[in-house]
């Protein structure tokens, strides 16, 4: 599938800190235009995480989006989601695609040349690559790499013929330049939840990268 612009990630944890229901946060997207929601739920027991992902799925399918599960392969698959995102942490690419079977959205998270390039290598979907910008909602240990790392990762994921997906402290005054700069996507975590209007503020990220 072709990536849309906006990978909207429904974090469980980032939704109750905000005071949205997951649920309901993922209906505000949906209605927002996000096409490609991530669910993410770092401290949900296995039978939460599944049971979430598994209702996202069924309420993303009227809209014709795509779910990608965080990290479980096994709550992707069960839930029927489109795919699943793994980290350097994770299973490996390969043993994903196994499980996952070969029409499943695979994507990697990199943070360094080394583990791009190795993941250009892998049997992925989509490369991912942050943070773009310092980011309080996600701690990967790794400093900001900026736009023209951004502009560098894009070529050499296009030259693979795969997109590459930017991530890290995106926000929508930001996002334009991420694009510019040659990623394919934005995946946006706290920035959707911004004033208080997820739904909007898809909106707004949609209409930023079709202008």
């Amino acid at each position: 599938m072709t990536l849309p612009p906006l990978v909207a990630i429904l974090d469980a944890d980032a939704a109750a800190a905000a005071g949205w229901r997951p649920l309901d946060l993922a209906r505000a997207f949906l209605d927002g235009g996000a096409r490609l929601l991530q669910v993410r739920a770092k401290t949900a027991s296995g039978a939460a995480f599944f049971d979430l992902a598994r209702a996202v799925v069924a309420m993303a399918a009227p809209a014709g989006a795509h779910v990608i599960v965080n990290d479980r392969v096994d709550i992707a698959v069960a839930a029927g989601a489109a795919g699943v995102h793994v980290g350097q942490d994770d299973l490996s690419p390969t043993a994903v695609r196994r499980l996952a079977g070969r029409d499943a959205l695979v994507g990697l998270s990199t943070h360094t040349q080394e583990q791009l390039a190795s993941a250009l290598a892998a049997p992925v979907d989509y490369v991912a690559i942050g943070p773009v910008f310092g980011t309080a909602t996600k701690d990967t240990g790794y400093a900001p790499i900026g736009l023209e790392r951004v502009a560098a990762a894009a070529r050499a994921a296009a030259a693979c013929g795969l997109p590459l997906v930017a991530i890290g402290g995106i926000t929508l005054e930001r996002a334009g330049g991420v694009l510019g700069a040659g990623a394919a996507a934005v995946a946006v975590i706290g920035d959707l939840l911004a004033g208080g209007d997820p739904a909007g503020r898809v909106r707004a990220y949609m209409k930023m990268a079709t202008a």
